[in-house]
């Protein structure tokens, strides 16, 4: 019986890369997107062409109650979720002392509580099956803490918490919790930075280039197999030695 997967955040980068990678590696695909359908769906029909099979489902996953109602629809088209990858994510930056409420907010629903919501709308299913596997995506930022980027660095350190601590309360249930930390990866979300400064980033990174989207969701499908079922509430590094 094929294994399905809900991948937030799928309709583009990372969170795309990884749902045809998965899609190709035998898993039903629950494709999450919030605004970008159009792309939403070039995903899944690019996972159904290839002999797989993808559904989109709309939701906004910082709203509990679209979360909800998402992993009932799921439950229809796909049935049970095995792998739970919470992609979903904005950046944005800032000096601090431009970061409005609002922006603060806003990013912490977006990167945080996004992954609370998932979390715990999936658990159940997981725990009551004594099988699961959790993936969130932090930043090296949320490691290391970035300049300009205080709302995101503190999103995505809050992640790695609820990661470890969640790992350990889940493990007797046969879920494992990990956490998959991105170094520079050629995203849309690097769209706001210069050819030098790009160039710049390259030579600091000790492999000599920057990330790619497959770079992590290899990286994600590694975590999702059964040879990782000995590792949980660990941060994996995918950062081309740069942290």
């Amino acid at each position: 019986m094929s294994k399905t997967v809900l991948i937030t955040g799928a309709s583009r980068g990372i969170g795309s890369e990884a749902a045809v990678l998965f899609g190709n590696n035998g898993y039903n695909v629950a494709v999450n997107y919030n605004h970008n359908r159009v792309m939403a769906e070039k995903t899944a029909q690019t996972i159904n062409s290839n002999g797989g099979t993808a559904k989109i489902f709309k939701a906004d996953v910082s709203n509990y109650h679209q979360v909800e109602q998402m992993i009932s629809d799921i439950a229809v088209a796909l049935g049970d979720i095995h792998v739970l990858i919470n992609n979903a994510g904005i950046s944005q930056q800032l000096l601090f002392t431009d970061i409005t409420p609002d922006m603060w907010q806003t990013m912490i629903s977006t990167n945080l509580t996004s992954v609370y919501n998932c979390c715990h709308c999936v658990l159940p299913q997981m725990i009551r099956r004594h099988s699961g596997r959790i993936i969130n995506v932090s930043s090296m930022w949320g490691e290391a803490g970035g300049s300009c980027e205080v709302h995101y660095s503190a999103a995505k350190a809050g992640i790695i918490g609820l990661t470890k601590a969640l790992a350990k309360e889940v493990a007797p249930s046969g879920i494992t919790v990990n956490c998959v930390s991105p170094g520079v990866i050629m995203t849309d979300m690097m769209s706001g930075f210069s050819q030098e400064t790009l160039n710049e980033l390259t030579e600091e990174t000790p492999v000599g280039r920057l990330g790619t989207p497959l770079d992590v969701a290899q990286a994600m499908l590694y975590l999702a197999h059964d040879k990782s079922s000995f590792i949980t509430g660990q941060v994996l590094g995918v950062n081309g030695g740069i942290l």
